[in-house]
């Protein structure tokens, strides 16, 4: 027990005075029972006689109560106020730390809670199979794997698995040493801003697009330019004549609408980095899931100039409690994007990215990724029929073959009818997320992105019929 004796008057005096403060601090909570008198006089230097009197007077005055046979304990009395207020500070933080908090309170998509069919997206497809399997690669891991902090860049097995993968589904060409193993998207993403970006440079960003990207670079002090996209991607004809520093692209399956950038936007888009000496950041944030032919190529396998920061997680295949995603890097910024990353966290778990090269060695990860693909394209088509039966001609279904998520437009409605809309859904156990809060500017239509990895295929059927109810109760409001 910490207590600090103010060396005024009798020991005693002084040992009690310091358990009152403690005592009405709250530092010592009501109930607690307090050391024996013994245990308490050798962890002070104190003889036990002035223990037992400090004890004695804090009985006599209601601070404690003595229990025969158990010992003394914290009586039950109100704590005065603390005198440290969490919101008051001797300096005020920093710029990052300020943008940090104003972009954490946004508005963003409202997660629903304990609604019976929750069709919120970027949750990856729980796959009760792959539990069992990760388990034995853990255990394996952790029987096998050097516990020692690996390679800041990731363990090299992990790393040459990566490169392996890519080749084989994205087209991506890499070396083990073009890889940065990373704690999710998220940081890739942080990294890419404290790599590239001073406060007030121009970030080229797609509109609509990804928030929490959104959120990471204004909190480094970038200025946000938005570049519409439509069926093809990112409206090249619209990049700022002035050179941005950054483009953040999700060329594969835009996020959230699922166009795909056509390959003459591809060509262009990287033209115009090379023109104007800026980087591009390729978030493939699910580019493995297309179901109805091969995946495509990344952006990264067109690049000639070496402009292209390519992304891609391992959360969003495997399940979302594995912070573990990897950048394909530029030979120019590879070694600030080591120290970047050793700053930051110095490297990333070793049993996990030992398990997960091994799983990728052993085959389990395509078995898992063929599973998922399967199960995923079924659910997909159930919204979508769902959807047709139910909904109708009163929404314009977004229909890209491939993610996790659609994107419906509804005909008709506002942004007040639309939060109506999905107000009403909440109150009778359907979760919907307007599509309103991934845009800078306010959309000139509404719509709903619905994702499919959190219910089955028969849940999906329930949902898309209360889906038709909700409509219908707004026919005519």
């Amino acid at each position: 027990m910490y207590l600090e004796l103010d060396g005024q008057g009798p020991l005693y005096d002084q040992l009690t005075r310091a358990l009152k403060g403690s005592i009405l601090d709250g530092r010592i909570a009501a109930g607690t029972q307090l050391p024996p008198t013994r245990e308490l006089a050798e962890e002070l230097e104190l003889s036990r006689t002035t223990v037992l009197a400090a004890y004695e007077q804090l009985r006599a005055e209601g601070f404690i109560d003595g229990r025969v046979g158990s010992g003394s304990y914290v009586s039950d009395l109100q704590a005065r106020p603390s005198t440290h207020h969490s919101d008051t500070t001797i300096a005020p933080p920093s710029r990052y730390a300020q943008r940090a908090r104003e972009v954490r309170d946004w508005d963003i998509p409202r997660i629903h809670r304990g609604v019976r069919y929750n069709l919120q997206y970027c949750n990856p497809l729980i796959n009760p199979a792959l539990n069992n399997a990760w388990g034995r690669e853990l255990a394996r891991a952790a029987a096998y794997t050097r516990l020692n902090v690996s390679d800041v860049a990731g363990s090299h097995a992990l790393r040459k698995q990566t490169c392996e993968y890519l080749a084989r589904r994205r087209g991506v060409q890499a070396q083990p040493d073009d890889v940065l193993i990373v704690s999710g998207t998220q940081q890739a993403i942080d990294l890419a801003a404290r790599v590239l970006l001073n406060e007030g440079d121009r970030v080229v960003l797609e509109e609509p697009h990804y928030f929490s990207a959104h959120q990471a670079l204004v909190a480094h002090g970038a200025e946000l330019a938005a570049v519409h996209t439509d069926g093809e991607g990112l409206i090249c004809d619209e990049l700022p004549p002035q050179s941005p520093r950054l483009i953040y692209v999700t060329p594969s399956h835009h996020f959230p609408t699922g166009a795909v950038l056509s390959l003459p936007r591809r060509l262009e888009l990287l033209r115009y980095a090379e023109q104007h000496q800026c980087w591009i950041l390729e978030d493939d944030y699910d580019g493995e899931f297309r179901y109805d032919a091969h995946p495509l190529a990344a952006l990264r396998a067109l690049d000639d100039g070496d402009r292209v920061i390519y992304v891609g997680t391992f959360s969003k295949v495997m399940f979302g409690g594995l912070r573990l995603a990897y950048m394909v890097l530029p030979a120019a910024l590879r070694m600030d994007f080591l120290n970047a990353k050793y700053l930051s966290d110095i490297a990333c778990p070793v049993i996990e990215q030992a398990a997960l090269a091994h799983f990728m060695e052993d085959g389990g990860f395509e078995r898992h990724l063929r599973l998922a693909r399967k199960e995923l394209k079924a659910r997909r088509e159930a919204l979508v029929a769902g959807l047709k039966e139910h909904a109708r001609d009163r929404v314009e279904i977004g229909d890209t073959p491939a993610g996790m998520h659609l994107v419906v437009w509804l005909r008709g409605y506002d942004a007040e009818r639309c939060h109506a809309l999905t107000t009403y859904a909440h109150e009778h156990g359907l979760g919907l997320y307007p599509i309103a809060p991934l845009y800078l500017y306010p959309p000139k239509r509404q719509g709903l992105l619905l994702g499919y990895c959190g219910l089955s295929v028969a849940e999906l059927r329930e949902a898309m019929s209360l889906f038709g109810h909700c409509l219908d109760h707004f026919e005519g409001v």
